[in-house]
C-alpha cells in the first residue's frame, strides 16, 4: 500500500515536472553537438593545414569560436522556452530577442574573425611571394580590413536595434542632426580622422617606412598608422605620436622610397700637384665605370671644380645601386679608398689647410761718418 502511494507520488511530479527533463535533455544535447562541432572543425582544420591553399584555413579557424557560441545560444533559448510553457515566467519571455541577437552575434563575430584573418594572410602571402611587383602595402591592407570590420560592426548594431524594436529610420535621423553639432564639438577629431584616411588613399609612407620632415626635425621609422594618430619610432628610439591631421600642412620625405643613394665628395690636392690633375680625375673616372656598385645607368661625373684657399677641389658625383644605409657606407669607403690609392700612385698627395706667409727683403741700413 505505501509502494503504491510513492509510485502514485512520483508519477504525479513527474507529470509536473517533466519539463525539467526536457530542458535538461536540451542542454545535454547542445553540449554534446558542442563537443562533437568542435571535434569535427579541429580534425578539418588539421588537414586543411596540409594543404597548400590557406584560404581555407583561414575560414575553418575563423567559424571555430562563432560555431560553439551558436550552438550553445540556440540550446539554451530552446530550452527556455520549454520552461516557459510550462511555467508561464516572464523572465523566459526573453528567449526569442536573446537568440536572435545571439545569432546575428556570431555571424558578426564569424566575419570579424574572417575579415583579420584574410587580412594577415593577404599579406604574409605577398611578403613571401618573392617578386618585388607582388609587394603589398601593410598599411593599405589594414586600412581595408578595419574599414570592412568597422562596416561590419555597425551594420549588426543596426541589425540588432531593429531587432529590439527600434526604429532605425529615427536613428539615422538623430544621427543626421547630432552629425552636424559633433563636428563641430570634435573638428580636431574629425581632421584627424580624415587625415588618417588620405594617408591610406595617397599612401606617401607605409609601416617600416624611413620617413623624415625637414621643416619639422621629426625623422624615424613608421610603426603604425591608426586612424587618429601615427607612430614614429625616432633613431634615439624614443616614440613620436603625430597627430594625422599635422600631415596635411607637413613636408614628408620618404628616403625609403628612393631608387639610388648620392655620393658626392668635395676632394682636394696640393697646388704643387696641379700638373697631376688631369691624369687623376681621368684615373677616377676609369675607376668608377669599372666599379660593380656604381650604376652606371645614371650620371657620373669627375671634374676639377676649383681654385681653393688650400687645395685644387674636384669632385665625385655618382650613384650608387644600394639603397640600404649600412652597404651605402660600405662602397663609400670603397671608393674613397680608391681615390685615395689613385692619387698617391699619380705621386700625389692630399691637401689640408695651410697657410704662407711671404716676409720682405730686409732693408739694410747704412751708416754715414760724420
Amino acid at each position: 500500500m505505501q509502494d503504491t502511494q510513492i509510485y502514485r507520488l512520483l508519477a504525479a511530479w513527474s507529470g509536473e515536472n517533466i519539463w525539467i527533463v526536457q530542458a535538461f535533455l536540451v542542454v545535454f544535447i547542445a553540449l554534446l553537438c558542442n563537443l562533437l562541432l568542435r571535434h569535427a572543425l579541429k580534425k578539418v582544420h588539421h588537414k586543411l593545414q596540409a594543404t597548400p591553399n590557406p584560404w581555407d584555413d583561414a575560414v575553418v579557424s575563423a567559424i571555430q569560436g562563432p560555431a560553439t557560441l551558436l550552438v550553445w545560444v540556440i540550446g539554451f533559448t530552446f530550452a527556455a522556452e520549454v520552461a516557459y510553457a510550462q511555467t508561464q515566467a516572464t523572465i523566459f519571455t526573453a528567449a526569442e530577442p536573446i537568440r536572435q541577437i545571439g545569432v546575428v552575434g556570431a555571424i558578426t563575430w564569424f566575419l570579424l574573425r574572417l575579415t583579420l584573418r584574410l587580412q594577415r594572410t593577404f599579406v604574409a602571402r605577398k611578403r613571401t611571394a618573392g617578386d618585388p611587383e607582388q609587394r603589398v602595402d601593410v598599411a593599405t591592407a589594414d586600412a581595408v580590413g578595419k574599414l570592412l570590420r568597422a562596416s561590419i560592426s555597425v551594420t549588426a548594431g543596426l541589425v540588432v536595434l531593429q531587432t529590439l524594436g527600434f526604429s532605425i529610420s529615427g536613428i539615422l535621423a538623430f544621427g543626421g542632426i547630432g552629425g552636424i553639432a559633433i563636428g563641430f564639438a570634435a573638428k580636431d577629431v574629425l581632421a584627424n580622422f580624415f587625415g588618417g584616411l588620405m594617408l591610406y588613399l595617397d599612401r606617401p609612407f607605409a609601416i617600416g617606412d624611413w620617413v623624415c620632415s625637414p621643416d619639422r626635425e621629426i625623422e624615424g621609422i613608421v610603426e603604425d598608422i591608426g586612424w587618429r594618430l601615427t607612430r614614429i619610432r625616432a633613431f634615439d628610439m624614443r616614440p613620436v605620436y603625430l597627430p594625422n591631421g599635422v600631415f596635411s600642412t607637413m613636408v614628408i620625405v620618404n628616403p625609403s622610397r628612393m631608387t639610388h643613394r648620392q655620393l658626392y665628395e668635395t676632394i682636394g690636392i696640393r697646388y704643387c700637384d696641379a700638373d697631376k690633375m688631369a691624369g687623376i680625375v681621368a684615373a677616377i673616372k676609369a675607376m668608377l665605370a669599372e666599379h660593380p656598385d656604381i650604376d652606371q645607368s645614371q650620371l657620373c661625373i669627375v671634374n676639377f671644380n676649383q681654385f681653393a684657399p688650400s687645395s685644387l677641389d674636384f669632385f665625385v658625383y655618382a650613384y650608387t645601386r644600394t639603397t640600404q644605409w649600412a652597404p651605402f657606407h660600405q662602397v663609400k669607403q670603397d671608393v674613397l679608398l680608391n681615390i685615395n690609392e689613385i692619387i698617391r700612385a699619380h705621386g700625389a698627395e692630399l691637401a689640408f689647410p695651410t697657410s704662407t706667409m711671404h716676409l720682405p727683403d730686409p732693408v739694410q741700413v747704412v751708416r754715414s761718418e760724420p
